[in-house]
């Protein structure tokens, strides 16, 4: 079963997070990745909404999901996400 990566980022550095964002397509890629939305406009429908951007990641499961999140080549980079960003992040398997 496939599954998604959720992140709801707020961004505090942008040039700070843009480190993040040159270094993370290989990392995401090697374990058959693909980003599903990364960033773009969006409409509030119910609620209260916290953060300004989003982004979701396909896997093609959810050790896949896991394993890139918990690489030692994620792991390197994170960082620049977690110190320049407010994040809320999981991960969920697909209906599909």
């Amino acid at each position: 079963m496939r599954a998604l990566a959720i992140f709801l980022e707020t961004i505090h550095d942008m040039d700070g997070f843009e480190a993040y964002r040159s270094k993370v397509m290989p990392t995401i890629e090697a374990f058959g990745g693909r980003f599903l939305v990364r960033g773009g406009k969006w409409t509030t429908l119910e609620g209260a909404w916290s953060h300004e951007r989003m982004a979701v990641l396909e896997f093609p499961s959810r050790e896949a999901a896991e394993g890139w999140y918990n690489s030692p080549a994620y792991q390197a980079i994170v960082h620049d996400r977690l110190n320049n960003a407010t994040c809320h992040a999981l991960i969920v398997d697909a209906a599909y």
